[in-house]
């Protein structure tokens, strides 16, 4: 019994400490676009990047900034090696593609600087026309990300 407490205790206290990001996906940004236009945050990690998970926690922990992102901006989660599904965005089709066991999609490549291995986690973030105005590779610390949003929602 006391095992089974201090199970449940330590699996219900992440729900009270962390934030819920919202997070959609290519296919809602367009209609939601149509809408009400907002910059948008794009996350691009992969599965096995341990950066991403500590990153993901941090920033979900954050909740002024977490309010900050579902209130002022759409964020997308895109996993990289994962994500299979054919994506339209920006008038292009990007595919996945395979390579043995493993693979990367199209938009990955699209959006990253080296277009032969992509740094992760990436963050771009586009204006609310879809147009780039910030790209960063690795860590974006939750602090620096703030004082980033703030900028751009200044805008």
């Amino acid at each position: 019994m006391k095992n089974l407490t201090i199970f449940l205790f330590l699996m219900l206290v992440p729900c009270f400490c962390l934030s819920q990001m919202k997070t959609g996906t290519f296919s809602e940004l367009e209609n939601l676009q149509k809408t009400h236009q907002k910059p948008v945050i794009i996350h691009i990690y992969t599965s096995w990047c341990s950066v991403c998970k500590i990153e993901s926690f941090q920033l979900n922990k954050n909740k002024e900034l977490v309010k900050m992102i579902n209130e002022d901006f759409y964020f997308i989660n895109f996993e990289a090696e994962k994500t299979k599904d054919t994506i339209n965005f920006q008038g292009q089709e990007f595919n996945y593609l395979p390579n043995g066991n493993s693979g990367i999609h199209e938009l990955a490549l699209a959006f990253a600087k080296n277009k032969n291995q992509p740094v992760y986690p990436l963050w771009i973030i586009l204006d609310k026309n879809q147009n780039l105005i910030e790209y960063h590779e690795g860590e974006f610390k939750p602090e620096k990300m703030k004082q980033k949003l703030l900028e751009i929602s200044a805008l």
